[in-house]
């Protein structure tokens, strides 16, 4: 029996990765990988050229029947009436829009954005981002024709709609963290783009996640390759996880979130809690910290050791690290939201002020930043039964040890694997029965 493959794809702030995948049993084919620049600001063509090339190393779509892209949250991506790109991408790491998100708070109110937007906003979300091309460069404001985000806009760009910027397309996940979508009614919020943008811009299509959105451009491929909604990259591991009511993950890569399903939304008009949607039609609940893996990165080079030697001296080291603290916010912090915040290390004294301590207080802090994001999701009446650790920083064994001390819940790490994709291609095999 000839196999049903799909594709998978995970663009991330770091990379794009690409997984095809048998559609009956989600048994991984072959993947393709590529690199993204570094930064906090980046041109959106760089992405598209990565995801050709993570195609073409996993093999190419000519045998794939569906794809499915799912990508960084937040990234604000402007073109203009033709389909360019306008300005580079601001991504979810720049902290520039500080400003901004409390202007949105002081003109809409807490509560009002976080019962209809789901959150409070923070520099992340893209309506600040885009509040503060107004303030600050408003000589674009005239070419703005369309806003969308990363992985919207490589799956138009994969689409035949391509170069049309009215046919571009989105899910609710993704929309659901730019701050001007509400998740439960699933529409957008003309009045939050009026304040950001002075105008009205094209905004991508919600589709549902078992509707094919578009088919892939035939200079790409001869056969008929249904393209569906995406989703956001968290979306993207609750749904390569199988997360259920109860079950969260805790997800340790350039950021740290901790996050679950939930049927029900989330209102918390302090701002700690992202009330984002899922893929599928309920909500994802969802913490986030700026600082997560870089952290034991930038400890091992401060020892000058590689990160095997750092998780060891961490485990030589007590609970508590002798009282040594590290205050990891190394780029400011989303969570608590403190975007011009500097990092720390406290409690040092000749006794205690060691490399062991400090290798272990650099994993606690990073650890202790999303185990108080765990307890105010349960201080809304949600449960945490079990959390799933992982992210880069997850294959670390004293990342993996220490967790099990700092979270209350069970800590099970599951086998390594691309999530993100995952889940992609999941959604990706769902729509072999639809026709576009």
């Amino acid at each position: 029996m000839t196999r049903r493959l799909v594709a998978g794809v995970d663009s991330s702030t770091q990379s794009c990765k690409v997984q095809i995948v048998d559609a009956e049993n989600s048994d991984i084919v072959r993947t393709g990988r590529s690199s993204h620049p570094d930064g906090t600001e980046a041109d959106p063509n760089l992405w598209w050229e990565a995801l050709l090339e993570a195609i073409q190393k996993a093999g190419g779509l000519d045998d794939v029947s569906a794809i499915s892209i799912a990508g960084q949250q937040h990234g604000m991506v402007l073109l203009d009436s033709a389909g360019q790109v306008v300005r580079q991408a601001l991504l979810w790491n720049d902290m520039r829009s500080s400003k901004e998100a409390q202007e949105l708070i002081d003109h809409f109110g807490s509560k009002w954005l976080a019962e209809n937007t789901g959150s409070v906003p923070v520099p992340s979300f893209t309506s600040t981002k885009l509040r503060w091309v107004r303030n600050n460069e408003p000589q674009l404001l005239d070419s703005i024709a369309a806003v969308c985000l990363p992985h919207d806009y490589l799956s138009w760009r994969l689409s035949s709609h391509y170069p049309d910027v009215s046919k571009i397309f989105t899910d609710r996940s993704d929309a659901s963290g730019t701050g001007y979508f509400n998740p439960r009614t699933n529409e957008y919020l003309p009045e939050v783009i009026e304040f950001c943008l002075g105008k009205e811009v094209l905004l991508p299509r919600i589709v549902d996640h078992l509707e094919p959105a578009a088919q892939v451009r035939v200079d790409f491929s001869d056969r008929r390759i249904h393209i569906g909604a995406g989703m956001g990259d968290n979306a993207g591991a609750a749904q390569g996880l199988g997360l259920t009511p109860g079950k969260f993950a805790v997800s340790l890569g350039t950021s740290g979130t901790v996050f679950g399903s939930f049927r029900a939304g989330v209102s918390d008009e302090t701002g700690i809690i992202s009330g984002f949607a899922d893929a599928e039609g309920n909500f994802l609940p969802l913490v986030c910290t700026l600082n997560a893996a870089r952290v034991i990165e930038w400890g091992a080079a401060l020892l000058g050791v590689s990160l095997d030697e750092f998780g060891e001296l961490a485990l030589k080291a007590k609970p508590g690290a002798g009282g040594v603290v590290v205050t990891p916010y190394l780029e400011g912090e989303r969570t608590p939201n403190l975007p011009d915040a500097t990092a720390s290390v406290t409690g040092i004294t000749l006794l205690n002020g060691n490399r062991e301590n400090f290798a272990r207080a650099c994993i606690e802090g990073m650890l202790n930043g999303l185990r108080f994001g765990g307890d105010v999701i349960m201080d809304q009446g949600q449960s945490i039964d079990s959390i799933a650790l992982i992210g880069g920083a997850a294959a670390n064994q004293a990342v993996r040890l220490i967790a099990q001390e700092i979270f209350e819940a069970p800590v099970t790490v599951p086998e390594p694997a691309e999530y993100v994709a995952l889940g992609a291609a999941m959604q990706a095999a769902k729509l072999q029965n639809f026709t576009a």
